[in-house]
């Protein structure tokens, strides 16, 4: 039985994934979220009355308030930072919604202001807890897969023009930061990088092709990894009616496929191939068709890392490898050319 009384959330936004943090953090038994925070007093207003939280409109009163001890934040992405460093600066640890932010120089600013403050960071990128991923992270481990040959994400995601004029940061460069590769993909990218290792060098491409907006919809990018392994990244939501997400580990030992939020495949030499069974999940077409479990053990981390004073799992710098990988994606697009890291 913890002893200890549940550490006090405030959250800061009330978008489409605001519903799955309260209730990860109320699942947790050891959190309880004591305000929520938006610009917006209707909306904030309704979000707070579903949960019955406490409200306000004004940032200021989360910051100053002494009940507070962990900042959760769920604005736009391109307010991570801002949001964050104002955080840190108040003496509030600081959960953000992935990406860290769209920018590396904001991600810096935000992971150095943290450091200095004394306060954790934490990102949120939930799939990297479920149980597939944990069995290919202990798989890898036990070294069954062999020598890493070769990594593939695809995320071939639909959305509608619906979901982009659902708020008006998305689809935009200053706060969405990109297309699908940031805000999509990001979360298989992630798993790609935490098993597969850094990325050398980047050769990407990217497009608009299905929707007026500011950023690419549909992409691709060629990997070549610190280890001498191959990768492809496949990113895109204007793949009609929208395909689960894979990420592939291929080694010269076995394979692990990765489908939605389940085990496609496990195969390795002397093992029989297993998967798991039932629906596969995880947002391809419906942006919140994922699981809240997830969400519940990385915040169980996290608040077991601020206990502890210690770095939770997906800390800023590893929510800046991320970034960086797609960042560079975009800048290969740009520029017709490769990218080094």
């Amino acid at each position: 039985m913890n002893q200890q009384a549940p550490l006090k959330f405030a959250l800061a936004g009330s978008g489409a994934v605001a519903a799955h943090h309260v209730k990860a953090l109320r699942q947790t038994g050891t959190a309880e979220v004591v305000r929520v925070c938006g610009p917006n007093a209707e909306k904030t207003r309704a979000f707070a009355g579903s949960f019955q939280i406490p409200w306000t409109t004004r940032y200021t009163d989360i910051l100053d308030d002494p009940a507070v001890e962990v900042v959760d934040i769920v604005v736009p992405s391109g307010l991570h930072a801002e949001y964050g460093l104002a955080a840190a600066r108040a003496g509030k640890h600081v959960v953000v919604e992935k990406p860290i932010d769209v920018t590396l120089e904001k991600a810096d600013a935000l992971i150095r202001e943290c450091r200095q403050a004394g306060v954790t960071l934490a990102v949120i990128s939930q799939y990297r807890f479920l149980d597939a991923m944990q069995k290919i992270y202990e798989i890898k481990a036990q070294g069954k897969l062999g020598k890493l040959l070769h990594g593939e994400v695809s995320v071939k995601w639909y959305r509608s023009m619906d979901y982009y004029h659902s708020a008006a940061w998305r689809g935009t460069k200053q706060l969405d930061g990109g297309g699908p590769f940031i805000n999509q993909a990001i979360h298989f990218i992630d798993l790609l990088l935490s098993v597969m290792g850094p990325v050398q060098r980047v050769t990407g491409k990217t497009a608009t092709v299905a929707h007026d907006i500011e950023v690419e919809d549909i992409g691709m990018a060629l990997l070549e990894f610190s280890s001498g392994a191959t990768g492809v990244i496949q990113a895109s939501t204007a793949i009609y009616p929208g395909l689960p997400a894979r990420l592939e580990i291929h080694g010269a030992d076995g394979t692990a496929i990765l489908e939605g939020e389940k085990l496609a495949l496990l195969h390795y030499r002397g093992a029989e191939p297993s998967r798991d069974t039932g629906p596969v999940t995880g947002g391809a077409s419906a942006p919140m068709a994922i699981d809240v479990q997830p969400f519940e053990r990385e915040f169980t981390d996290i608040i077991g890392a601020i206990r502890e004073k210690r770095e939770p799992l997906v800390n800023g710098g590893e929510a800046r490898r991320a970034l960086q990988l797609v960042l560079a994606i975009y800048e290969s697009s740009r520029e017709n050319s490769p990218v080094y890291l």
